[in-house]
């Protein structure tokens, strides 16, 4: 068995964070969310896997490094749907093969996937999950639990179950991308493949997906998703002069002044001054080099090395890319919620 990992796309979605850097990078408690997928494979027993990178490709291959006992295939691809990272990557899927969308993350792994085409030979397994709008999602139609009907995106969906990003494919798949042709949206469609396969016979067997699973595409399921994982941090910190509440991880490194409260779950990287008059709530995430004084921040991402000073006003709910300033002017106080891309440097006001 072997692995693809999608790490492409253009990532408008998550503008200003993706016009300097891959949204793959943008860590999810302090680490590249495309590691999540990574050591899903790794965990599934997957040795072998290329990596398709798109345009914006910066970071992807820094992140995954050399630490992981696999060997890696990189394959550049223009962002032209899922189907169409299959067709690029053909020359090394010459077995069956498990596709991992590399900005989704599952809670309980990839194994129930290939449980499931082991135990009934299939030459398809797709996950499906219920979800409030499937208008942003491949649908999945069932019949007698059986796969009928799949629509990319549809205005008008046909059920609640949207496709999760993890798919198992024998090689017969290239069979069907060699005569796919592009939607309506210019893209060449895994939902067409499967239907295609579906049509023709083939055995194409449903995951009911355990656990939570979380497509982070836009800004507020970044910050879902770090919640959804901070959520299973473990382990408690101490400190002498901090007041340190609930589930707290700090890194090697990282210096903590007088009169800082830190309100779990909260994970903090290394080599970070945090104080003085420092409220971290909770859900969320500091990464390495960060410094923080005279603020007040919760359900929040911080990427490396940000600099926040003297805020007079609760950030919340906020993603700041790597090296933003953020400092305050005299002004009036207010709750203040930031997408910041990398970089970039914010003033606010205070009184």
């Amino acid at each position: 068995m072997k692995g693809l990992l999608l790490a492409g796309g253009h990532g408008t979605r998550l503008r200003p964070l993706t016009h300097t850097g891959n949204k793959h990078t943008i860590p999810i408690a302090n680490k590249p969310m495309v590691l999540y997928a990574v050591e899903n494979l790794i965990n599934a027993g997957i040795r072998d896997i290329t990596v398709i990178l798109g345009p914006m490709k910066e970071g992807i291959t820094e992140a995954i490094g050399s630490r992981y006992p696999a060997t890696f295939h990189y394959v550049e691809q223009e962002p032209l749907g899922l189907a169409h990272a299959v067709m690029k990557a053909e020359p090394y899927l010459d077995e069956p093969f498990i596709m991992h969308l590399g900005d989704n993350l599952l809670q309980n792994g990839i194994s129930q996937f290939l449980n499931r085409f082991n135990e009934t030979h299939a030459d398809a397994v797709i996950g499906v999950t219920p979800v409030k709008d499937p208008r942003q999602y491949g649908v999945v139609v069932l019949e007698n639990g059986r796969v009928k009907k799949l629509v990319e995106k549809p205005r008008d969906p046909p059920s609640n179950l949207a496709l999760v990003g993890v798919y198992v494919f024998t090689p017969i798949i290239h069979d069907y991308t060699r005569k796919l042709k592009p939607s309506w949206r210019g893209e060449y469609e895994i939902t067409d493949v499967i239907q295609m396969m579906v049509d023709d016979g083939k055995r194409v067997e449903v995951v009911h997906v355990e656990g939570w699973w979380k497509d982070t595409g836009k800004p507020e399921d970044l910050l879902e998703a770090n919640q959804l994982v901070l959520d299973g941090l473990e382990g408690t910190f101490h400190h002498d002069h901090a007041t340190i509440q609930g589930r707290v991880q700090v890194g090697e490194g990282t210096v903590l002044k007088e009169n800082v409260t830190i309100r779990g779950p909260v994970v903090v990287g290394r080599n970070c001054v945090i104080g003085p008059n420092v409220y971290i709530g909770p859900y969320t995430s500091i990464w390495d080099g960060c410094e923080l004084s005279d603020v007040e921040i919760e359900n929040s991402i911080l990427m490396k090395e940000v600099k926040i000073r003297g805020v007079n006003a609760r950030i919340s709910d906020s993603i700041l890319g790597n090296n933003v300033v953020v400092e305050s002017k005299p002004g009036i106080p207010r709750v203040t919620r930031l997408v910041v891309g990398d970089r970039s440097k914010i003033t606010l006001s205070s009184p």
